[in-house]
C-alpha cells in the first residue's frame, strides 16, 4: 500500500495531466510537500483521498484504502440494524459473523479496521476471538470493541486486549462515533 505519491502517480489516478496536479498543489488545493533542494512534489495518501472526496472525484484504486472496514461478531439483530444504519454507506464496509470460526474467515478476507464483539455469544468464545486477533501480527493494529452486559461487567477479565468496552444498552450513534474516531486515528498513523 503506497503512502506517498508523486505528481505523475496522482495524475494517473485522477486521469489528468501531471501539470494539472502541479497546479492543484501550487494553489494549495492539494496538500503535500516538496523534496528539499528540488521542485519535486510529494502527496501523502490521506491528503490525496481527502482531496478526491472533497471534489467528488472517483477514488479508483484508493477506494478500498479510504473505506473503513468493520466486522460485527455475534451482534444481535436490533443492534446490528442500528449500527448498519449509522455505519454503513460510503465510509464503512460492514460485515457480520455469528461464531468464532466465521469471524476468523471474515477477518482473513476483510482485514477489518475494527472488530466489535458482542459478549452475548458467550464470554469464552468472545475472549478467544479477541485473543486470537491480538496474537496475529496482521491484526495488531485492529481496533477491538467489546459489547458487555451487566453480568460481563461484574466478572473480572483482562480488558486491556480491547480498545474500548460498551455496556448494553447503549446508543448506537455514540458507538459509531467512537469507532469512527478510533479507526480515523489508526488510518492517520498508518
Amino acid at each position: 500500500m503506497r503512502t506517498i505519491f508523486t505528481t505523475g502517480q496522482v495524475a494517473k489516478i485522477c486521469k489528468v495531466a501531471p501539470r494539472t496536479v502541479s497546479k492543484w498543489f501550487d494553489s494549495g488545493r492539494l496538500r503535500g510537500y516538496r523534496i528539499p533542494g528540488s521542485q519535486d512534489r510529494r502527496i501523502p495518501r490521506e491528503h490525496l483521498i481527502r482531496f478526491l472526496k472533497e471534489h467528488g472525484m472517483p477514488l479508483g484504486e484508493l477506494e478500498d484504502e479510504a473505506m473503513g472496514k468493520l466486522l460485527l461478531v455475534g451482534v444481535d439483530g436490533q443492534i446490528l440494524a442500528s449500527l448498519d444504519e449509522v455505519m454503513g454507506g460510503d465510509d464503512f464496509k460492514v460485515e457480520t459473523a455469528q461464531s468464532g470460526f466465521e469471524a476468523g474467515i471474515q477477518a482473513e478476507s476483510l482485514h477489518p479496521d475494527c472488530v466489535v464483539i458482542d459478549f452475548a455469544m458467550g464470554r469464552g468464545e468472545s475472549l478467544m476471538i479477541a485473543q486470537n486477533l491480538r496474537k496475529n501480527a496482521e491484526y495488531a493494529e485492529t481496533v477491538l470493541v467489546a459489547l458487555l452486559s451487566d453480568e460481563d461487567n461484574q466478572s473480572g477479565f483482562d480488558r486491556t486486549i480491547f480498545n474500548e468496552t460498551f455496556r448494553k444498552p447503549f446508543d448506537a450513534a455514540l458507538l459509531a462515533e467512537r469507532i469512527r474516531t478510533l479507526v480515523g486515528r489508526k488510518k492517520q498513523l498508518a
